[in-house]
């Protein structure tokens, strides 16, 4: 018997109440809750929870048999439960979120809106059937694409890592691993997790598959004289391993680092865990839904907060409530196919490790926000809280580097700073010591070609 307490918050997104047993309303609550994040619905109570009458459940037994007709494709539910009252006893049956698209007999989709359902138009309908999983996206072919298309140096490296995670190389036929991997359909077809992970420029045929990161000045991302705010804008794109490391090392260049001086030693504290940035990364470019095309992963940094933002909503049967304990996922050919790379250490317990980092370094939780048709996860910094001294507070990974080079050799000149961060424009590595030292940081030393920086 289930404890009443629950409905003390009243009807909302996962609770509806029905007066009576009538198939109709019945069939309207189990296709809202199954296309939207589940619930649960308690029959015998009146819309403000205020006690109506006790049914036989053999005549809800039967109702729901009939709501359920009325339901296309039927909507799954575990059976009705008690809920003692002082006044009597009601009913209540789960329902939970489904992997499917569900409409009533007469074509009527609909989704739960806080304490209502309500009806979609067609857009909307096609939106919802992108965050389900019906369809099987990853394994249709790409019209143009064929498996010539795939990098041998993809392949070879894919090889490569598979024998490396399994302890064994692969000495069969490459077409019979393109299709028992899914990289290729039974007519021998280039399919879409195939392109995304073997060719070398899948955004030619799926452009929504890049990355788009941007940087901002402060909490939001407005600018003065409401200008966009961002001080680095990136448009990432290449097969999807590519796509991780391309991501996390530019999301590392940017994350500041803070640092306690103790004696001789810098301890070095990055402003967000590494585990929980790569992991949400992997997760975005792993679970996003591939099939909505217009909007790529976002990956917005701020002073305050990370946020990586995947198009798509929660897939299957996952809602924020299970997130942790239950997983589905909507690409297991390209969650695979990450894993055999190296990209996931263990499947299935990536939200725990995330959590436990997070919590290990004195920040906040992650921040889940699942919608219809996205799902973002943000991470706070903790570095107000932070004990270093304001001289070595904030600075980027390559600052660190410059201050680090400064404490061992006690001067460091833009040439040394070159040297130091190869591949990094030399404007870019000028604007960071002038950074430094318009904080107090450094103190600049000469002029000209003479110029060095010391602490200041």
């Amino acid at each position: 018997m289930l404890n009443p307490d629950f409905l003390k918050s009243g009807q909302g997104p996962r609770l509806a109440f029905l007066e009576t047993a009538a198939a109709d309303k019945l069939a309207e609550m189990l296709v809202a809750f199954a296309n939207t994040d589940g619930g649960m619905i308690v029959i015998g109570l009146k819309d403000d929870g205020e006690y109506a009458s006790t049914i036989e459940r053999d005549t809800l037994t039967k109702t729901l048999k009939e709501a359920e007709a009325l339901c296309s494709p039927v909507v799954t539910t575990g059976s009705w439960e008690d809920v003692e009252l002082e006044k009597g006893i009601v009913y209540a049956i789960r329902v939970p979120r489904s992997i499917e698209l569900h409409a009533l007999s007469d074509g009527r989709v609909l989704l739960r809106d806080s304490i209502s359902n309500r009806p979609l138009g067609g857009q909307e309908i096609l939106k919802l059937a992108s965050a389900k999983s019906t369809g099987d996206y990853e394994s249709q072919h790409v019209p143009g694409a064929t498996k010539d298309d795939f990098s041998k140096k993809m392949v070879d490296e894919y090889l490569a890592k598979r024998a490396e995670r399994t302890k064994r190389p692969y000495n069969g036929k490459i077409d019979d691993l393109l299709r028992e991997i899914g990289a290729v359909d039974n007519a021998g077809r280039a399919t879409v997790s195939g392109i995304l992970l073997l060719s070398e420029y899948p955004q030619h045929w799926l452009p929504q598959s890049g990355i788009v990161f941007a940087k901002f000045v402060g909490k939001t991302p407005r600018g003065e004289n409401n200008l966009a705010g961002y001080t680095r804008r990136e448009e990432l794109t290449g097969p999807l391993p590519r796509l991780v490391e391309a991501t996390w090392n530019l999301v590392w260049s940017e994350m500041a680092v803070s640092a306690v001086v103790k004696g001789l030693e810098r301890e070095e504290k990055y402003e967000y865990p590494q585990f929980a940035v790569r992991e949400a990364i992997v997760n975005a470019i792993c679970h996003r839904d591939y099939r909505i095309k217009g909007r790529r992963i976002e990956i917005r940094m701020y002073s305050d907060r990370l946020e990586v933002i995947s198009p798509g909503g929660l897939p299957g049967f996952i809602t924020i409530e299970n997130i942790v304990d239950e997983h589905f996922s909507r690409n297991p050919r390209i969650v695979n196919g990450l894993f055999q790379w190296g990209y996931i250490e263990e499947l299935g317990l990536g939200i725990d490790r995330m959590l436990e980092v997070m919590q290990d370094a004195g920040h906040a939780p992650p921040v889940f926000d699942a919608r219809p048709y996205s799902f973002a996860v943000t991470l706070r910094n903790a570095r107000e809280q932070a004990s270093a001294p304001d001289w070595a507070r904030n600075t980027n990974h390559r600052q660190a580097r410059a201050l680090q080079y400064i404490r061992e050799n006690g001067s460091i000149t833009n040439r040394e700073y070159r040297t130091l961060c190869e591949g990094v424009s030399a404007e870019t590595l000028r604007l960071d010591l002038v950074d430094m030292v318009e904080r107090g940081i450094l103190l600049k030393v000469g002029s000209k070609k003479g110029t060095y920086y010391i602490l200041k």
